[in-house]
C-alpha cells in the first residue's frame, strides 16, 4: 500500500512539471522541499487571479456566435490560477453581492467547466483540478474534534492572496463551513466521472494510472462499499449533501446521490488497474452494481402501472410474498402525482426507503440514471415522454426544474425549516437551474431526442445572456430571475456551452456517457412508457 506522503509527492511533483497552456508564462516558484511545497504557499505575482491572463479558446466557428462568445469569455475570466496554473473555476463572477463562499472553486460546480475545457481540447486545465483536489483528499478533515473519512474529497477550496506577505495558500472545505455541516457526499463520485471524462476525452490513461489516483479512486469506494447495518445497496445520505445543499426533505436514500454512485462506480470499473487491490474492488464494484440496478429499477421507478399499483398497496405485509416491501401507505400518495402523471411516460422518484416515497421529480438523479444506463432504454425513453408531456411543469420558460412540484404552506414550514432561501418555486424547492441544460442534453441525445434538448436550449439562449447568467430563476414557469441569484454563475455558463457543442458535435457524448450493461439484466422489460 503506498503511503500519503509518496502520493502527495507524486501528485505535486505532476503539478510542478505541469506545463501552461499555449501562452508563455514566468514560473513564481523554482525547486523547493517538500515539506515547503506541502505548505501549499509560493510567491504571489499580482495579476494572476485574472482569467484574461487564460489560454485563448481554439478557434472554432462558435466564436461568430455573440452569445458563445460572451459565454466562453466569462468563462475564462472565471479562472483560478495557483502556482501561475489554472486549477479550476470560482462559483461566480458578480461582484455586486457579498462573496460568502461564490469566489471558491467547487467540485461539483467545476464538471461542467470541465467538461467545456475538455471539448475545446483544453485538458491541462481539467489535469490541474483533478490533482489538486485528489491532493486535499490526503488532507486529515476534522469537524468539531470528528475525524472524517480518509477518502472524503472537498466540497470546495479557495486561493488566498496574501500580497503584503508575497504568497498565496490554499485552503479547502470539507463541509465544516457549509450550512448545516454537512460533508459531500458526491464531490468523490464527480471527481471519479471528471477522470473518466479527461481519459475518454484525451485517451490518455496515464493520469488515471497514477499510484496516486488509483489509491484516491479505492480510498472513495472504500466508503461507500463498506459493510454495515444497510439491508440496501443503496446510500444512506443527510440533507444537503449534494447539489441540494440545505435541508429540502431528501435525507435518506436520494434519487441524485443513488444515481451518481452508480455511474460513479460504474466509470470506476474502467479507471482501476488490474492489480491485486484493483481486482479486489472490481470483484465488489461488480456485485454492487448488480444488487443497485436491480433495487433502483424495481423500487424507484414509477410509471402509470405503478402508481396505480401502489394506490392499491396493501399494507403491513409480513413474509417474503410480500408486494408492498417497504409498507407504504397508499394514503400518502400526493394528489398532483395523479394529474402529474401522463399516460405515456415515468421517472425515477426522489426517495425510498421504509414507509416512505417521495414521489417529486429531481431533474438531476433522473438525467445521470440515462446517461450511466442505470435506466433501461424503455425507461430512459419514458423519462423523455414525461418530459414532452409535462413541459411546461418541467421547462416552462427556462429549463431546467431541479425539482417538481415546490413545497409550500404547512409542508414548506416543516420540511425545510422555515428555509427563508427555500421558498415556492425558488432556489431548490422548484427553482429553474441553467446548468442542468448539459444534463439534459446529453441524457436526450443518448435517448435519440436531440429535438426536446435543442427546444431547451433555444430558451435559454433567449435570455441567459441578457440576464447576465443567472445562478437560478423562480416562479412556476421560471420566468424570473431568483431572488438572490448570483450574476455570472459559472456553471451556467459553462452548462450552456457544454449543451452547445455537444449538440453540435454528439460525439462528444461519449465523455459523460456509458452503454448498458448487458449482464445487468433488468427485472422488468414491460414497456415503461404506459399506454392508456
Amino acid at each position: 500500500m503506498e503511503s500519503n506522503a509518496d502520493d502527495a509527492d507524486d501528485i505535486l511533483k505532476l503539478l510542478d512539471t505541469t506545463r501552461p497552456i499555449k501562452v508563455d508564462r514566468p514560473r513564481s516558484i523554482g525547486e523547493r522541499s517538500f515539506n515547503e511545497v506541502d505548505h501549499l504557499d509560493y510567491v504571489y505575482s499580482p495579476g494572476r487571479w485574472s482569467g484574461f491572463n487564460s489560454p485563448r479558446s481554439m478557434s472554432t466557428h462558435f466564436e461568430s456566435n455573440p452569445i458563445v462568445a460572451e459565454a466562453w469569455e466569462s468563462l475564462r475570466r472565471s479562472l483560478v490560477y495557483y502556482r501561475g496554473e489554472a486549477v479550476g473555476t470560482i462559483a461566480a463572477l458578480d461582484h455586486s453581492e457579498e462573496q460568502v463562499n461564490y469566489d471558491q472553486v467547487f467540485v461539483r460546480d467545476f464538471v461542467p467547466s470541465g467538461l467545456a475545457f475538455l471539448m475545446n481540447g483544453e485538458y491541462e486545465i481539467v489535469k490541474n483540478f483533478l490533482l489538486k483536489t485528489l491532493h486535499f483528499q490526503s488532507w486529515e478533515k476534522t469537524v468539531d474534534h470528528f475525524k472524517l473519512g480518509e477518502g472524503v474529497m472537498p466540497a470546495s477550496f479557495k486561493v488566498i492572496h496574501k500580497p503584503e506577505k508575497n504568497i498565496e495558500t490554499l485552503i479547502a472545505d470539507f463541509g465544516e463551513t457549509a450550512i448545516g455541516r454537512v460533508a459531500p457526499v458526491d464531490s468523490g463520485f464527480w471527481w471519479i466521472i471528471l477522470l473518466r471524462a479527461y481519459t475518454k476525452s484525451t485517451g490518455d490513461s496515464s493520469l488515471a494510472e497514477m499510484p496516486a489516483c488509483q489509491r484516491g479512486i479505492r480510498l472513495i469506494l472504500s466508503l461507500c462499499l463498506s459493510e454495515g447495518f444497510d439491508t440496501f445497496p443503496t446510500l444512506l445520505c443527510a440533507d444537503g449533501c449534494s447539489m441540494i445543499d440545505r435541508r429540502m426533505g431528501v435525507y435518506g436514500y436520494p434519487i441524485e446521490i443513488q444515481a451518481l454512485f452508480f455511474m460513479a462506480l460504474r466509470c470506476a470499473l474502467t479507471l482501476l488497474k488490474q492489480d491485486s487491490e484493483g481486482k479486489e474492488f472490481v470483484e465488489r464494484i461488480v456485485k454492487r452494481l448488480h444488487a443497485l440496478s436491480y433495487h433502483m429499477r424495481s423500487y424507484f421507478w414509477l410509471d402509470l402501472k405503478q402508481l396505480n399499483d401502489i394506490y392499491r398497496f396493501k399494507t403491513e405485509e409480513y413474509s417474503h410474498t410480500a408486494v408492498n416491501k417497504f409498507n407504504v401507505m397508499p394514503d400518502s400518495l400526493p394528489d398532483w402525482v395523479f394529474d402529474f402523471m401522463p399516460c405515456r411516460g415515468g421517472y425515477f422518484v426522489g426517495n425510498v426507503s421504509p414507509a416512505k416515497m417521495d414521489f417529486r421529480w429531481f431533474c438531476l438523479g433522473n438525467c445521470i440514471a440515462i446517461l450511466s444506463s442505470l435506466a433501461t432504454p424503455e425507461q430512459a425513453a419514458a423519462i423523455m415522454d414525461l418530459i414532452e408531456a409535462r413541459w411546461d411543469e418541467l421547462v416552462g420558460e427556462m429549463p431546467l426544474k431541479i425539482c417538481y412540484p415546490a413545497m409550500e404552506g404547512i409542508e414548506w414550514r416543516i420540511v425545510t425549516g422555515c428555509d427563508p432561501k427555500n421558498t415556492r418555486w425558488s432556489y431548490h424547492n422548484g427553482g429553474s437551474w441553467p446548468v442542468l441544460l448539459w444534463m439534459l442534453t446529453a441524457a436526450c441525445i443518448k435517448s435519440g431526442r436531440p429535438q426536446i434538448a435543442r427546444r431547451a436550449l433555444e430558451l435559454a439562449e433567449s435570455r441567459l445572456g441578457n440576464d447576465h447568467w443567472p445562478e437560478y430563476y423562480d416562479g412556476r414557469q421560471g420566468r424570473y430571475v431568483g431572488k438572490q441569484a448570483r450574476k455570472y454563475q459559472t456553471w451556467s455558463i459553462a452548462g450552456y456551452l457544454v449543451a452547445k457543442m455537444m449538440l453540435e458535435d454528439p460525439s462528444h457524448l461519449g465523455m459523460v456517457s456509458l452503454e448498458e450493461d448487458k449482464l445487468m439484466k433488468p427485472l422488468m422489460k414491460r414497456s415503461t412508457s404506459w399506454t392508456c
